[in-house]
């Protein structure tokens, strides 16, 4: 691993973004920030404002707090493209032949902190993929099959998970003829059902419908967030979270259980009531525990995962089934996040998971540069 003259390494904390789940984002990176090892770290601070604009200078935490626009985002709006090696960020108005470039900061390795779209989804790992810089967590494939609900439960199912059964509701359908749509999912369906956008995390948009005016209005919420819909059987089930760590000889957490405040883990719960209970370890024997963790593990493994990945299941009661609900590539990590905090139950704490991470980090990316990109052979 590189480092600067004070043999620090140097890591860019990105946050914000453009997301449903940009406030989430901001609580996550402080976490991160705070907890980083300074006598280790170099962090520079690499804000996104909901329009989408990159902020490296002064304070981009607190301008983004502080609800502030990203500088200059009138006048000299600025885009982040690459330059060999590093990200460089360009002034719209400059974008001529023999122009300066205003440049991103130089860093070893770089930490995404962004939940949900533009950020979990692929987008930003294949930016940085095309920078050659090093960051934490899955890359452009793992992140988008992890992203969208409906083609990781097809890629699960594929490889012989157990997963909930569902169905896929496209926003013009749905919009086009309600009624049809309706028919369709209460054919297949006994209420209730869960009803949740395809692309979406920290149950952003994610509702229970009771009834046939609950399903129009979950559609409705959920149509707002993402273009795919998608409707689920609910079960009576307990909520288990493992947390996932590694390339690709990952390990898995001791596993934890969400007892809800509200009647299913919903944003408010995760994120503002603070009430809903978490029990770490969860209540279940020794062969259930183990059978869990070897699921999330193969569920990692399954979207060809790296770094972190929260896994999630439904445990039904009365039967003990075990369902993969969803992966989440770049899980919460705030102070009552589930991610961080099952590793340290499993004797990993907090800063030393964020050391585990950059390492990995740093291994991806040089497992990636053996591969060779040119095709030589002979004429």
């Amino acid at each position: 691993m590189t480092s600067i003259g004070n043999g620090k390494i140097r890591v860019a904390v990105l946050f914000g973004g453009k997301s449903g789940e940009h406030e989430v984002s901001l609580a996550s990176a402080r976490s991160v920030i705070e907890a980083l090892d300074k006598t280790k770290y170099e962090i520079h601070q690499v804000g996104i404002d909901p329009g989408g604009r990159w902020i490296t200078a002064g304070d981009p935490m607190q301008l983004l707090r502080g609800g502030e626009p990203a500088p200059e985002a009138s006048a000299d709006e600025r885009e982040v493209g690459c330059d060999g090696s590093a990200l460089t960020t360009v002034p719209r108005r400059d974008l001529l032949p023999g122009t300066d470039h205003v440049r991103f900061p130089v860093v070893d390795v770089v930490f995404p902190v962004l939940h949900g779209t533009y950020g979990e989804d692929g987008t930003i790992q294949g930016l940085l993929e095309l920078a050659d810089l090093a960051y934490v967590g899955a890359d452009v494939l793992g992140s988008a099959v992890g992203m969208d609900k409906a083609i990781q439960k097809a890629v699960l199912a594929a490889q012989g998970l157990p997963v909930v059964e569902s169905t896929l509701v496209l926003r013009k359908r749905w919009q086009e003829d309600p009624a049809r749509i309706t028919a369709q999912v209460e054919a297949r369906f006994d209420y209730p059902v869960f009803v949740k956008p395809a692309n979406a995390g920290s149950s952003v948009g994610v509702s229970k419908a009771h009834d046939r005016a609950e399903l129009a209005q979950g559609l409705d919420l959920a149509a707002r967030f993402d273009r795919k819909l998608l409707v689920e059987a609910a079960i009576d089930a307990r909520e288990i979270e493992v947390s996932v760590l590694g390339n690709d000889d990952p390990i898995a957490s001791v596993p934890g259980e969400v007892v809800p405040c509200n009647e299913f883990y919903d944003y408010r719960a995760k994120y503002i009531d603070g009430n809903s209970g978490l029990e770490i370890p969860a209540r279940l024997s020794p062969e259930q525990t183990k059978e869990i963790r070897d699921l999330a593990v193969r569920a990692f493994q399954a979207i060809d995962c790296a770094g972190m990945a929260r896994v999630d299941f439904f445990v039904e009661k009365n039967t003990g089934q075990m369902y993969v609900n969803e992966l989440n590539t770049i899980p919460g990590f705030t102070d009552i996040s589930m991610y961080p905090k099952l590793w340290e139950a499993s004797g990993l704490p907090y800063t030393e998971l964020l050391d585990r991470l950059i390492n990995l980090a740093m291994e991806r990316r040089q497992d990636k540069r053996a591969s060779q990109t040119r095709y030589e052979f002979d004429h």
